[in-house]
């Protein structure tokens, strides 16, 4: 993976600090100062080499417990972190929700108050609502990271995202990025738009106007329902799967009827109007629908793999900060 070669070498064992650090956890990418984000990409950078060699990196939240608690199926978020924490030193416990006092009726705050009491220094929360970790945040004393939060935000995916495209472009700053797909239903999208404007992006939504994000939310940003127009010189070029949990079933096969043809990013389509454009993906990608699968897998144009590897050594960092708070 190409993108991994420029991955710094290992030279210093000791993390970058920061006494500015102010996040008491992260729920949405509005809670990180710009000094706060430049943090964690300098972790972030820190802690790639470790990653990218397969040495173990310094155990920073050596006895601590960290709580992944996912009320929504998950593969990379999850997973990630379980190894990020696992790398620095940490008790990671898996909530297996399917088997918890959940299915007994039991409420969110009590479960995450339960484990609270037990000790949690941080706690990863997924939930299908809008704003359910914020809900928690003045009744916890862990830190609370935000894994995703129904259609709203993902921060940490923002964040990994981000530190992709500086590894592959060595920048973020004027770099244009059309974000494809279901934009609406996306929270992937929510906290990408949000980011990576900041950080100095020309952003633009493509897809189907169903599925554009509602009137007046990034404002800002063009909106294209024609895949040629809104590809015309992009830089990147980031796809999301239809979400189609959150809509129901009329609505769902209402968008993926035909979608390929009108909106799956193919060669074809990026040779013609970017023809060196990089493709992205959060996951879970369905070949054939939101994009080819030849494209997905061409190392010369995808950075989905990349996105990840940069999900380890982001979320080290992510926890590494909350917990530790920039000491």
């Amino acid at each position: 993976m190409t993108t991994l070669s420029s991955t710094p070498p290992l030279t210093d064992a000791t993390p970058p600090t920061f006494e500015g650090w102010r996040a008491d956890g992260i729920l949405s990418v509005d809670d990180l100062s710009d000094a706060d984000i430049a943090y964690l990409f300098a972790l972030c950078d820190f802690y790639a080499p470790f990653v990218a060699a397969g040495a173990p990196p310094p155990r920073r939240l050596e006895g601590k417990t960290q709580v992944n608690l996912f009320y929504e199926n998950s593969t990379r978020t999850n997973l990630s972190f379980e190894i990020a924490g696992k790398k620095l030193g940490a008790d990671v416990l898996n909530v297996p929700v399917a088997a918890s006092s959940v299915n007994k009726g039991e409420a969110l705050v009590d479960t995450a108050q339960t484990l609270d009491a037990m000790g949690a220094a941080v706690m990863v929360i997924r939930h299908g609502e809008r704003g359910a970790q914020a809900r928690l945040a003045d009744r916890l004393g862990a830190r609370i990271v935000n894994g995703g939060d129904g259609a709203a935000e993902h921060p940490t995916q923002a964040l990994l995202d981000a530190a992709t495209l500086r590894t592959a472009f060595g920048r973020i700053e004027g770099l244009t990025i059309a974000i494809c797909g279901d934009v609406r239903h996306s929270r992937v999208a929510g906290s990408n738009a949000r980011l990576l404007a900041r950080l100095g992006a020309q952003l633009r939504f493509v897809g189907p106007p169903p599925l554009m994000p509602a009137d007046g939310d990034f404002a800002d940003a063009p909106r294209f329902d024609r895949l040629d127009d809104g590809l015309a010189g992009v830089d990147v070029a980031m796809a999301l799967r239809i979400q189609s949990e959150r809509m129901d079933g009329t609505d769902a096969q209402a968008a993926a009827a035909g979608y390929f043809d009108a909106y799956g990013l193919t060669h074809a389509r990026l040779d013609a109007v970017a023809p060196n454009a990089k493709v992205m993906h959060p996951g879970p990608m369905n070949r054939g629908v939101e994009i080819d699968g030849a494209l997905a897998d061409d190392p010369a144009r995808s950075l989905i793999l990349a996105q990840v590897f940069h999900g380890v050594p982001m979320r080290m960092a992510v926890l590494d900060a909350v917990v530790n708070r920039g000491a």
